[in-house]
């Protein structure tokens, strides 16, 4: 799917924000079917954690909030258990349009601002550089995104619950180890992300 730079809505329920979002967000061709029934956040199991629960969000892309919708926390709350997805009485893909707004939210410079969107970039990284997810390097760079200060801060403070991990050997000590075939995995995902690249640049 060819994307476009997002607009910026001039007016109170301009419509070009949700135009480019059912252009260019994967499954939002279906969003002008969203009868706004409330099912997807009926059913949503921490709907409640959720600044916007998904049946509001759709809205607020159609009323044309931008800003509100890309800093929203529903996209980097959700748990994919697609639930919305099988509930969805129009059929749409609820889930993979959540997932598609992240993307876009990070790629805009949105998401570094949600903690849920900094730990993901975490597990991205450690699954990239080794093939496999590792727990510690995990965690450390999440805690370090936060500055030098807050991630020492939160490193001692989750101390104790790391020496009771490894004493029980629920997790290793020293370097994380490289999975078999990691580097075709860096291989594939450096393949991924220039066909992503050509898609955005509209060749």
């Amino acid at each position: 799917m060819t994307a476009t730079s997002i607009p910026t809505p001039s007016r109170k329920y301009d419509l070009s924000f949700a135009r480019w979002v059912y252009k260019n967000v994967e499954g939002a061709d279906r969003l002008p079917l969203c009868m706004q029934c409330g099912m997807c956040s009926g059913s949503c199991p921490i709907g409640g954690e959720m600044d916007n629960g998904p049946r509001k969000l759709f809205m607020m892309i159609r009323a044309g909030m931008k800003e509100e919708v890309l800093t929203a926390s529903t996209m980097w709350n959700c748990t994919q258990c697609y639930n919305c997805v099988v509930r969805c009485p129009r059929q749409v893909p609820v889930t993979y349009i959540l997932q598609s707004l992240a993307a876009h939210a990070h790629r805009e410079g949105y998401a570094p601002k949600k903690a849920t969107a900094r730990f993901s970039k975490a597990f991205w990284l450690s699954v990239r550089w080794f093939g496999r997810t590792d727990e510690r390097l995990a965690t450390m760079l999440y805690f370090f995104s936060y500055g030098i200060k807050e991630g020492i801060m939160r490193a001692l403070a989750n101390l104790p619950i790391a020496q009771k991990m490894v004493m029980t050997g629920r997790m290793g000590i020293g370097l994380p180890h490289r999975s078999k075939g990691a580097g075709s995995l860096r291989a594939i995902l450096a393949k991924a992300t220039e066909v992503e690249a050509r898609e955005r640049a509209g060749k």
